[in-house]
């Protein structure tokens, strides 16, 4: 059993110490299996990550054991590892976060024990502005897929209307997530305005289905929650291609719109996605290439006077 391995990623070298420390038990993935998923599907995972500041969610001791959230990338890293300082200014403090530019650097972090990636939904050039809107389609514990399903429908019906390219994925748990790139002009209260004026319409189109009430103790537990607040300044959820730290390994993972209907979320796992990139490569490679307004959905926001509330 190797103490530590050397890899060549790029123009990079990374050391794996202990690569055959079991990480995920249900089918006995190792930490290098790890590093091998994240090199499988390099385009995608540093596509997703790309100069946004990046909290590291470490398992030290494999998924099994303690679970460390990290903002700040530790004293000794290497000299090349790129990193974005954020302020905090409610406890006054700074935290220089992992900025990936390139795939090295994701691996670096798998070295570090991290196994999900949650970047924020802004980008280095100006923190403050983000230049991603996240639909978070949540459900509540007794929901089905079959309704995150129908409502996923829904919300591609809005975003139609609206002129608006939406790229689904899966959470990597129970739930569906899509991603909207948009014009970086508004800071994160507007864009979590426009956002719960999106979840509001969405609601009114499948009352059934669909809550936004914001406290979770007053939710039909039934129901599905668009969580709106996922775009709150310093809130972030797994990337795609990130790993999430359950014994199965399930990758939060690009899907297509037709694929809504038939998708199994713990289909995606380390173990099958690498084949199915190899196979349709990236499916959010395009996703840089318009960014959208969010002036209709703040016009909403205003006419319904909606503000966002604060913290639960």
């Amino acid at each position: 059993m190797a103490s530590a391995i050397e890899l060549e990623v790029g123009h990079r070298t990374v050391r794996i110490s202990n690569p055959d420390r079991v990480y995920f038990p249900a089918r006995g993935e190792r930490k290098l299996d790890l590093v091998n998923y994240y090199l499988s599907v390099g385009d995608g995972i540093v596509r997703a990550l790309f100069e946004r500041p990046c909290m590291m969610h470490r398992f030290p001791s494999g998924v099994a054991g303690e679970k460390v959230h990290q903002k700040r990338v530790p004293n000794g890293a290497p000299p090349w590892l790129e990193t974005v300082r954020i302020k905090f200014p409610r406890y006054n403090r700074t935290a220089d976060e992992l900025c990936v530019t390139e795939l090295a650097s994701v691996i670096w972090a798998v070295q570090m024990s991290t196994v999900e990636f949650h970047p924020w939904n802004s980008r280095r050039a100006d923190t403050e502005k983000p230049d991603e809107w996240r639909i978070d389609l949540d459900p509540m514990p007794d929901c089905p897929f079959s309704r995150v399903r129908d409502v996923a429908h829904v919300v591609r019906e809005v975003l139609d209307e609206l002129g608006v390219a939406g790229y689904p994925k899966t959470s990597g748990g129970k739930g569906l997530h899509v991603y909207v790139r948009i014009e970086p002009r508004w800071g994160f209260a507007d864009v979590r305005r426009a956002a719960l004026a999106f979840a509001k319409e969405v609601e009114r189109r499948a009352p059934d289905d669909v809550t936004t009430t914001w406290w979770r103790k007053d939710r039909d537990p039934a129901m599905l929650f668009v969580d709106y607040n996922q775009n709150a300044r310093d809130h972030t959820i797994a990337s795609a291609y990130s790993v999430r730290g359950n014994p199965e390994g399930t990758v939060s993972t690009p899907i297509t719109w037709d694929e809504i209907d038939s998708v199994e979320p713990s289909d995606f796992t380390i173990e099958t996605v690498p084949d199915r990139f190899a196979r349709l490569g990236d499916l959010h490679s395009t996703i840089d290439d318009k960014a959208h307004s969010l002036e209709t959905l703040l016009e909403w926001a205003d006419r319904d006077k909606l503000e966002a509330p604060d913290g639960e």
